[in-house]
C-alpha cells in the first residue's frame, strides 16, 4: 500500500469577518473632513456664508488653502454637508429622547417637554453651529441640495407631527396641529438669535415657556 504524500498546497487564508479595517490614511481623511465641516459651520454662523472663503476654513483647520477641495467639490458642497451633519445630529439626539421620556405611551405633556428641550439643546448646546447655519443660509443652497436636506428635515419633524396630533386629540394643544408645528418651530428656532447662556433665562425656562404658549391646561 503506497503511503499518501502530504499536499504541499498551503491552506487558504481565512477571510476576516466584518468590514475591512480602514487604513490610517482613510481614517485621517474622515477626521479631516469632519474637522472641515465643524470649522465651516462655525465660520458660516459667525461671518455668513458669502463672507467666508475656503481659505478661511482651511486656515481654521491648519490646512493649505486648496486642501478643502480634496474633500468637497465647492464651498456650496461644504455648506450642504454642514446642514446635513446638523440634521443627522438632531435626528440622533431626538432618537435618544424618543427611546426615553419622549417615547410613545409616556404621558403627553412630559413627552412634549422632552422634545422641546431636546430641540433647544440641538439649537443652543455644545457644537450648536450647524442648525443655525441651516436657518440663516438656506437660500444659498441649490434646489438639488435643498431636496437632500429636506429629506432629513422631514425625518426629524415626523415625530413632532405625530405628537402634536395626539396633543390636539387630547384637547391639550392650542390650535391646529399643522399650524402649531410651523409656529412652534419658528418660535423655538428664533432663540438662536437672542438666547445667551447664564442671562435672562435657562434652557429649562425656555422649554417651560414653550409649554405655556402652545399647550392648554388639562381640564
Amino acid at each position: 500500500m503506497t503511503a499518501s504524500v502530504p499536499s504541499s498546497t498551503p491552506p487558504a487564508e481565512r477571510r476576516p469577518r466584518g468590514r475591512p479595517r480602514k487604513s490610517p490614511e482613510a481614517r485621517d481623511d474622515g477626521n479631516r473632513r469632519q474637522e472641515l465641516i465643524r470649522a465651516a459651520a462655525h465660520l458660516f454662523r459667525q461671518q455668513g456664508f458669502a463672507a467666508t472663503s475656503t481659505r478661511d476654513i482651511a486656515a481654521a483647520c491648519g490646512m493649505r488653502s486648496g486642501s478643502p477641495f480634496y474633500h468637497f467639490d465647492s464651498k456650496e458642497a461644504l455648506l450642504e454637508a454642514v446642514m446635513a451633519e446638523g440634521m443627522r445630529f438632531a435626528i440622533a439626539r431626538q432618537a435618544e429622547v424618543l427611546a426615553g421620556a419622549g417615547a410613545p405611551g409616556q404621558p403627553l405633556v412630559p413627552r412634549f417637554r422632552a422634545m422641546v428641550r431636546s430641540h433647544l439643546d440641538v439649537l443652543l448646546g455644545p457644537d450648536s453651529d450647524f442648525i443655525p447655519v441651516m436657518l440663516y443660509e438656506w437660500r444659498s443652497l441649490t434646489p438639488a441640495q435643498r431636496e437632500a436636506v429636506v429629506d432629513l428635515k422631514n425625518t426629524y419633524e415626523a415625530p413632532w407631527s405625530a405628537l402634536l396630533a395626539e396633543l390636539h386629540a387630547a384637547g391639550l394643544l392650542r390650535g391646529d396641529p399643522a399650524l402649531a408645528r410651523l409656529l412652534m418651530f419658528g418660535a423655538l428656532n428664533w432663540t438662536a438669535q437672542w438666547f445667551e447662556a447664564g442671562r435672562r433665562a435657562s434652557l429649562d425656562d425656555v422649554a417651560d415657556a414653550a409649554l405655556q404658549l402652545f399647550l392648554k391646561e388639562p381640564a
